[in-house]
């Protein structure tokens, strides 16, 4: 039987053998499955005070603070929430951590227990440094895989209550494709989900001057959708609208349908806000409006993080990966969205930096111990350029 999470000894544990504490805890969202409350523990060792633990509809929320001295502040958020694993296909089992050819493999392995556990063992390492100037975050929550309703949304309006201004966030994603640190995710594009219920009239197939075919409808609105020009975007950030589904209820090979829906998902660039995605596509359609209702679901707003001629955290995460790795990365919006975005603003510099993402959400999701031990070197350089040496900020 295992061991409770929050009972296993921690002294002196390796960052692998953090990976596999963390995922011999099932923290099936919603819950964290006892995760936080180990990491509280962990962070406490090292100096960081806890301002928020709290459970909210199932939900485990967690702030921590590390004050150094006067300086700028830097938050790491991620999640300890993963999706849902059985054991049908898998090497090993899911929730076990076991290391197979230098591989540990577990749900929660890269998404982003990798991510979490590295950025402890850097953190652990700055906080046994002296010099060191600022205040470092810790941000956590098991909600980020299920609806994403009571979980980073609720610890960015805490934020905002308690007048706590970031001047940089780093989201531990699994966002490398290749190699660790190929890739960066600085913005994300934002996600609407759409449905387009259409009305008509019912009636005999042989007669169809006295019906109107709201699937003939569905068929002109789908070719409107699909031309639709995002005439906003933004280079590197492009909008694309699929459509997900045509239903028509109750056929009947000879009537004439007299409902039907269309549903459709667009992924839009940073040029854009939900409302004004509303509205271009209602625009669109106005031509069919009296057969028309629109259902909009699940807006999850876009963020983008630019280069800066000063305090610029973009360049110098930018610079953290290539002192480790040699190369530079590529920077991307695309994929789906990130829990980035309730941190995102004017103020707030946010980017995402993590993992290879090959394996995430898969049977036998993995990351190797050399791929953990590179993103843990690029989080020490990113934590010391950022409290200690200063170059940007």
């Amino acid at each position: 039987m295992a061991q409770p999470l929050a009972e296993i000894a921690t002294a002196n544990l390796t960052t692998v053998e953090k990976l596999q504490k963390l995922i011999q805890a099932p923290s099936v969202t919603p819950d964290d499955a006892g995760t936080i409350t180990w990491l509280s523990a962990q962070l406490c060792q090292h100096g960081f005070e806890i301002l928020l633990q709290e459970e909210v509809k199932g939900v485990t929320n967690f702030i921590a603070k590390r004050y150094f001295s006067p300086g700028p502040s830097l938050a790491f958020a991620g999640h300890v929430d993963v999706v849902p694993a059985n054991s049908k296909g898998w090497q090993v089992a899911p929730f076990s951590g076991d290391i197979v050819d230098g591989c540990i493999i577990g749900r929660g392995a890269a998404d982003m227990k990798g991510g979490i556990a590295a950025m402890l063992s850097a953190a652990e390492h700055l906080c046994a440094q002296s010099n060191v100037q600022g205040t470092f975050y810790w941000l956590l929550t098991s909600d980020e895989e299920g609806e994403a309703e009571y979980g980073s949304k609720r610890i960015a309006q805490f934020l905002k209550e308690h007048h706590i201004e970031l001047d940089a966030c780093l989201v531990g994603e699994p966002t490398s494709d290749k190699v660790v640190g190929d890739t960066i995710k600085n913005g994300r594009r934002g996600a609407l989900s759409g449905r387009v219920q259409i009305n008509g009239k019912a009636g005999h197939v042989a007669y169809p001057e006295n019906t109107i075919n709201a699937a003939h409808i569905a068929g002109e609105i789908v070719s409107a959708l699909t031309r639709l020009v995002w005439w906003k975007d933004e280079p590197g950030s492009k909008t694309h609208l699929q459509v997900t589904g045509i239903t028509v209820p109750n056929i009947v090979d000879n009537l004439v349908p007299s409902e039907c829906e269309v549903t459709f998902n667009i992924r839009y660039s940073h040029g854009y806000k939900s409302d004004m995605v509303q509205a271009l596509v209602e625009s669109l359609l106005e031509e069919w409006k009296h057969h028309l209702k629109f259902v909009w679901e699940r807006p999850c707003e876009p963020y983008y993080t630019g280069t800066k001629e000063h305090n610029c955290f973009l360049s110098l995460t930018e610079r953290a990966i290539y002192l480790v790795t040699g190369r530079y990365p590529s920077l991307s919006t695309s994929g789906g969205t990130s829990d980035g975005r309730f941190f995102a603003s004017p103020q707030t510099q946010v980017i995402e930096c993590g993992v290879r993402n090959h394996s995430i959400h898969q049977v036998n999701e993995h990351v190797s111990i050399a791929d953990l031990t590179q993103i843990e070197e690029i989080y020490k350089a990113v934590l010391k350029d950022f409290f200690i040496d200063r170059e940007s900020f």
